[in-house]
């Protein structure tokens, strides 16, 4: 499902595909926050290391290095238990794997998902970056057809949707349904299953989300189709958590009002966004606009300082 038009020529973003993986060393980071999971560490490792296996050659032309051109960073945000020790242990003969551990975590907790996102992406160095929960409910096999789908369709986000294959009981489907209700009458959004983490996007979009406020994690997508990214939704697999404890609630006061409240806040915010795009003009051509030329003229010697993430879309 489309969400968002796009800000893109159909022949800009035949450019994208036809340079989609060169001229960076790393094209996909993977990022999955942690906070106790100890017992989920090992096999996640494992997956997303398969995952990427079946990415390298299913489409060397965008991973040319093989492993060398995907990592996958694992932030472990404020554990108590063995998740960092594990995760290092792990790193001994993997080299694509990075742990990345929250430093200012309040006692015994974390900081919550959209802190430890927004500190995982600035460390990731790919050219895209996928994201997924570290409680092994998000399958990791999922990650090569949506990569596929960014690049055959080209989005610049590949947003998850688990909702025909999750078993929930009444009381969770209405909040999620009253919870969606909100969220397309307050911010016009129509992703389906925006508390689905697993997602793929070009790292501009991860960069510009403001995800050092608590909650904006669950506005990723609707995020980006404000600032004029394209989404689009594919189906995903889901399975149940069979070790370690859920992070959140399902009371109204838990998320259901907190929920709403963000709604307001990602409304204001994104009405109160203005572009931020820039150009460096060269002297040359700066000497001709002040002589009144009133348009470009050098041959298209300006540098566009890409600060705007709608610009940075056009091309990575």
């Amino acid at each position: 499902m489309d969400t968002a038009p796009s800000n893109q020529t159909d022949a800009d973003r035949v450019a994208a595909s036809a340079d989609f993986g060169r001229g960076s060393e790393v094209t996909l980071s993977v990022v999955a926050p942690a906070h106790n999971e100890e017992a989920n560490v090992v096999p996640l490792v494992e997956e997303v290391g398969r995952a990427l296996v079946v990415l390298a050659e299913r489409f060397p032309e965008h991973f040319p290095d093989g492993f060398d051109s995907a990592e996958f960073v694992l932030v472990d945000d404020g554990s108590t238990d063995e998740t960092r020790n594990r995760a290092a242990a792990l790193q001994v003969d993997r080299p694509w794997l990075r742990v990345l551990a929250m430093t200012e975590t309040p006692p015994g907790r974390g900081n919550g998902q959209s802190a430890a996102f927004h500190a995982g992406f600035r460390a990731a160095r790919g050219r895209f970056v996928a994201v997924l929960d570290a409680d092994l409910q998000n399958d990791p096999a999922d990650l090569p057809a949506m990569f596929e789908k960014l690049v055959t369709v080209g989005a610049d986000m590949v947003q998850g949707d688990r909702s025909h294959a999750r078993q929930d009981n009444r009381v969770r489907k209405l909040g999620s349904n009253v919870g969606r209700l909100f969220r397309r009458l307050i911010l016009g959004d129509s992703i389906r299953d925006t508390g689905c983490s697993l997602r793929i996007m070009r790292r501009e979009i991860a960069l510009a989300i403001p995800l050092e406020f608590k909650g904006m994690h669950r506005f990723i997508p609707v995020s980006a189709r404000h600032l004029g990214f394209r989404v689009v939704e594919t189906p995903v697999n889901h399975r149940p958590r069979v070790a370690g404890e859920p992070k959140y609630g399902l009371g109204i006061t838990q998320r259901a009002l907190p929920g709403l409240v963000d709604c307001f806040a990602v409304r204001w915010m994104s009405k109160r966004r203005r572009p931020v795009a820039s150009r460096s003009i060269e002297p040359a051509a700066a000497t001709r606009e002040q002589a009144g030329s009133g348009a470009d003229v050098d041959g298209g010697s300006d540098r566009v300082e890409r600060g705007d993430p709608a610009v940075l879309s056009d091309r990575v």
